[in-house]
């Protein structure tokens, strides 16, 4: 794995682009989003089409049920916004004119996180996961790159029913190769070890990279899995791997209630009991300030993923 540091790419153009492409080949896809298009990006697809972008104003409810409909006409609706109002704002929309009649509309949601930075904790949405992987029927996806964007993008496109595709605000370094292939049943190892599993997606898989790097020096060895789709989540993988190094870690931008982390404990104490570690937000709302720094306040770092790893691994041996 070859990652440049010094390259980050933002996965909402990679959205937008991406967006178009499928635009272009298909006259179905039509697109709504809620006075936000510069930020989402959803603006590169309106210019190409604006005969097929929709712009409800700040009114994200009318967005789903909008979308809700032109689904019921054969059309393929992608609603966006940013990932508080998505979720928080048109929840009932979402569950009842959306998932339960199981409409083919895809909700890429941006600005997930405490990365949203500066606009505090009224648009940082730490809750949104939770909110969607608990609707029935919802698929629940949450890349880590540009690459990884590109492909869920194009799976949602494909797949028939309810999607939920959560974006940053940050840029990131890409961690895939250029032949990734998504896969919604498949979480990759990216990184082979046998002392402690760390999952993340996100964000945080980056900063889990980093940690695991730095753990080789002190002759740890981390196993890495990208686990970008939280519902369904992989079981197989997942059960492999703690298996095999016996504590898990996971990371996530997002708080510990009900995402990632929630997913995983649930997924091994019902088929492999075993030491495991939530690490994100610890049931509390964010707060003003720079990307970066809040990362470092909320401790979603690869100095704070060492640290933890470590009293995995004495908490471990000590058994």
């Amino acid at each position: 794995m070859v990652i440049n540091k010094a390259v980050k790419k933002s996965l909402r153009i990679a959205y937008g682009e991406t967006l178009t492409e499928l635009g272009k080949q298909d006259e179905n896809i039509v697109v709504i989003d809620s006075d936000l298009s510069c930020s989402t990006q959803t603006q590169m697809f309106a210019k190409e089409f604006p005969e097929r972008f929709f712009n409800t104003g700040v009114a994200e409810q009318d967005a789903v049920c909008l979308a809700a409909g032109l689904s019921t006409c054969g059309k393929i609706p992608f609603v966006s916004t940013f990932a508080i109002f998505a979720t928080g704002r048109a929840w009932d929309q979402v569950r009842n004119s959306v998932a339960h009649p199981k409409f083919n509309v895809n909700f890429v949601a941006t600005h997930g996180g405490v990365t949203v930075g500066e606009d505090g904790a009224s648009h940082q949405s730490v809750e949104d996961i939770s909110l969607m992987r608990s609707i029935p029927h919802m698929i629940v996806i949450v890349p880590s790159d540009s690459i990884e964007t590109r492909e869920a993008i194009k799976f949602a496109y494909n797949y028939n029913g309810p999607v939920y595709v959560r974006l940053s605000r940050s840029n990131t370094p890409d961690v895939h190769d250029n032949d990734y292939n998504f896969d919604l049943n498949k979480a990759k190892v990216l990184i082979e070890g046998i002392d402690v599993t760390i999952v993340s997606n996100g964000e945080t898989l980056y900063e889990a990279i980093e940690c695991a790097q730095m753990l080789k020096k002190v002759n740890i060895d981390v196993e890495i899995i990208s686990m970008p789709v939280v519902k369904p989540i992989d079981k197989e993988t997942l059960i492999n791997s703690a298996s095999k190094t016996g504590a898990v870690l996971t990371l996530e931008n997002h708080s510990v209630v009900g995402g990632l982390g929630s997913s995983i404990c649930e997924c091994l104490a019902e088929n492999y009991p075993c030491i495991v570690k939530r690490i994100g937000v610890n049931d509390e709302f964010g707060q003003s300030g720079k990307a970066e720094e809040l990362l470092v306040k909320y401790g979603l770092t690869a100095d704070k993923f060492y640290d933890e790893v470590l009293k995995l691994v004495e908490k471990k041996n000590s058994k």
